[in-house]
């Protein structure tokens, strides 16, 4: 899989569906060069949202609008989080005179925090390149100091990872985030919506529609959307206020509340609330909350340094041995052990 702009078509060529193809209105000068910095076990998913859009508007405006470019350290082809490789056009040796440059990551980010990566980030940005993350390749351009002052955002799993450990970024929960001459984003899907933006902006709507169309796209979403669904769409609860419960919860994972103080604040009776989790969610609102705090516990361990004992108390766990009993019967392992799993790309789903 290697990144490069498609030929120019012929003025009569059609889109796929048989329509005319889209032309632009905005006067271009040359088209745009963007390189795509590979991190080890990158998502191939984000990475791909990110590329196609490109493609397809190349192919719409009839003309070469994006030349992009796969990078690597040393120009080797790096392997996605799915196994997949994928060919890297250039080193991070070779001067290409790019306009924008994207940092894909995933699982690794902390395998692009090397200091011939930060002075090649800080190189491009003292030159004026347009500089972004996908997924958590927002920790990569953060450890370069090119996010200091800026709004950012990054997956929603690694979002406390990243206020965490560098206090001096606005971190933002939003699908993603264009702030001057710097743009991230939550990867994924959220890749493909920030592209579509990057196209809009350049190039008008009526081409980032086309394109947006061509995915089976109905809506181009905008930054500052929701990253994820709500507690009760994610929960698949039908009661509203058990939903609220969930929202209390999820809002109180530092300092836990008592089952009482959630249920007050979502506005339902603990004996409704009780019944309403055991009858939908199979287990009592105690153990959910316990198991909300053990997943953001996860998300520590696995997206910061952090110590296991700073992990705990980021949870809302005061004492180390209560910490490690209640994440070894919820993982299976004990939180050091988890940690190195993790970082190999075991990731179960735990309820």
């Amino acid at each position: 899989m290697n990144g490069h702009s498609e030929r120019h078509r012929a003025p009569d060529d059609r889109a796929d569906d048989g329509r005319q193809a889209v032309l632009t209105t905005h006067p271009v000068a040359a088209p745009e060069t963007i390189g795509f910095l590979l991190a080890p076990r990158f998502s191939m998913l984000a990475f791909t949202c990110a590329v196609e859009p490109l493609r397809v508007a190349n192919r719409l405006a009839q003309r070469e609008l994006y030349q992009w470019q796969t990078v690597s350290i040393e120009g080797r082809p790096v392997v996605a989080s799915n196994r997949m490789s994928v060919v890297a056009d250039r080193s991070i040796r070779e001067t290409v005179d790019y306009t924008r440059v994207v940092v894909c990551a995933g699982f690794e980010p902390e395998s692009l925090y090397e200091e011939r990566i930060t002075r090649w980030l800080r190189q491009l940005g003292r030159a004026g390149v347009a500089l972004g993350a996908i997924d958590t390749g927002s920790f990569v351009l953060a450890h370069a100091g090119m996010l200091e002052g800026y709004r950012a955002t990054t997956h929603w799993e690694s979002l406390e990872g990243l206020r965490s450990q560098f206090p001096k970024i606005a971190i933002a929960p939003d699908l993603f985030v264009v702030d001057r001459n710097r743009f991230t984003c939550a990867g994924g899907t959220a890749a493909l919506d920030l592209m579509l933006h990057v196209v809009r902006l350049r190039h008008g709507h009526r081409l980032a529609a086309a394109v947006a169309e061509q995915f089976i796209y109905t809506r181009m979403r905008e930054p500052r959307e929701h990253q994820r669904m709500t507690s009760g769409e994610r929960q698949g609860l039908t009661d509203p206020a058990l939903a609220r419960v969930v929202e209390a919860m999820e809002a109180n994972l530092e300092e836990p509340l008592p089952i009482r103080a959630l249920c007050a604040i979502a506005g339902v009776g603990v004996r409704r609330c009780e019944r309403g989790f055991r009858r939908q969610l199979r287990l009592s609102p105690r153990r959910h909350y316990l198991n909300l705090r053990l997943q953001r516990a996860r998300t520590f361990l696995q997206y910061t340094s952090l110590p296991v004992l700073d992990a705990a108390v980021a949870c809302g766990f005061r004492n180390l041995a209560h910490f490690s009993r209640a994440y070894k019967r919820w993982a299976g392992v004990p939180p050091s052990a988890d940690r190195g799993q993790i970082h190999q790309g075991v990731r179960p789903i735990l309820s």
